[in-house]
């Protein structure tokens, strides 16, 4: 059952994004053994906005205290609860290609609170290949290993002409969120929101500043 607490929908993509910087922070503070830190440290640290930090963390209550700092711990806590990452999320991933592969052996997606069940693809020389630690299956036995692991959250890594028709068979097998990887914008259904990772946008921008 989630914990208690603000409701995460009414929070802008955004600032979400920067929970998740903050998270990431906090978890290396934690390892590092730090008690206490204040926001004006962890910015400078970090190279984050003390100012925004404070006000971002404001909208879960008072978490810090004055001329004290935030308990690292504690905070690392809260802010896992409230990004769900209270329990763990099971993911599965269509397309074996180069990205396909590298996100099936990413850390961050085989933790505590995230895990790679499946990885899928229609391509017979990939079937069966060994990536990291599991076979690649073939893309028909994607309902039965969502149904079977009760997945969740799913990855699409194919080519931009295969994108929709496979979004639409994970939103059937009844994965509930989607990150796109392939250069596509797809037609989203309600029951599976897609966050989509074109990495030719943040290419093209860097492109801009280049001149």
């Amino acid at each position: 059952m989630a914990p208690a607490g603000l409701n995460m929908e009414s929070i802008s993509p955004l600032t979400l994004n920067r929970l998740s910087v903050y998270l990431r922070a906090l978890r290396q503070l934690d390892e590092e053994g730090a008690k206490r830190i204040s926001s004006r440290e962890m910015a400078n640290r970090f190279h984050l906005s003390a100012a925004q930090i404070r006000k971002d963390l404001a909208q879960f209550g008072e978490l810090g205290i004055r001329g004290v700092g935030y308990e690292v711990a504690p905070l690392r806590h809260k802010l896992e609860d409230q990004l769900g990452l209270w329990r763990e999320h099971r993911a599965v991933i269509v397309g074996a290609g180069n990205i396909g592969s590298a996100l099936a052996q990413f850390p961050g997606l085989n933790s505590e609170h995230f895990r790679v069940v499946g990885l899928f693809d229609i391509d017979p020389g990939r079937i069966g290949a060994q990536v990291g630690r599991m076979k690649v299956r073939p893309s028909g036995d994607l309902a039965q290993i969502v149904r079977d692991h009760k997945v969740e959250l799913g990855i699409l890594a194919v080519p931009a002409e295969a994108a929709q028709e496979n979004y639409d068979a994970m939103a059937e097998a009844g994965i509930r969120a989607v990150l796109n990887f392939a250069p596509v914008y797809l037609r989203e259904k309600p029951e599976a929101r897609v966050k989509n990772v074109d990495l030719m946008i943040f290419v093209e921008e860097l492109a801009h500043h280049l001149g």
